[in-house]
């Protein structure tokens, strides 16, 4: 390691799949129950069109408002994930960048036509922005924690 540099920047390809498929794991899983949940409140059937069917986002009716509730609710919880799983303030925007590129590439596969609805692409600039600025401040918030130093315990020593 370089003198004056803090943590060691290897860069370890395994960490980083895992860390992506954790993320995208975690953020579906919570997306699909918060949808599933807003799904039942607005009496309609759970389907996976609501995930990935861009159309499904819209403010016409109650079960679209719904969804974007969920997407918007769940941007928080991705936050928290963040947080848990990378741990680094300066890696949020490329991890949450990373989640919803790959949410637009599975759209775009599951709709077979590139996402062209305007409160999609709102939608996710939002959460975006949101997953990216929570998890940064949740991380800065543990990174600049004060390191305990046991001065008592040095001063004890130092008597005897």
């Amino acid at each position: 390691m370089k003198a004056g540099t803090f943590r060691n920047t290897q860069w370890d390809p395994v960490l980083i799949i895992s860390q992506i498929v954790s993320v995208q794991f975690c953020v579906y899983f919570t997306l699909g129950l918060l949808i599933l949940t807003a799904s039942l409140l607005a009496g309609e059937t759970y389907r996976l069109d609501n995930v990935f069917e861009y159309h499904e986002i819209h403010i016409s009716d109650l079960k679209g408002r719904l969804i974007i509730c969920a997407f918007v609710t769940n941007s928080f919880l991705a936050s928290l994930f963040l947080w848990c799983i990378i741990r680094r303030a300066k890696l949020c925007l490329d991890f949450s960048c990373t989640f919803h590129f790959f949410h637009l590439l599975i759209c775009w596969h599951y709709n077979s036509s590139f996402p062209s609805n305007i409160s999609w692409w709102l939608v996710n600039a939002i959460t975006t922005t949101i997953m990216c600025i929570g998890g940064e401040f949740l991380c800065l918030k543990s990174e600049l924690k004060e390191i305990p130093v046991g001065y008592s315990a040095l001063n004890q020593k130092s008597d005897v």
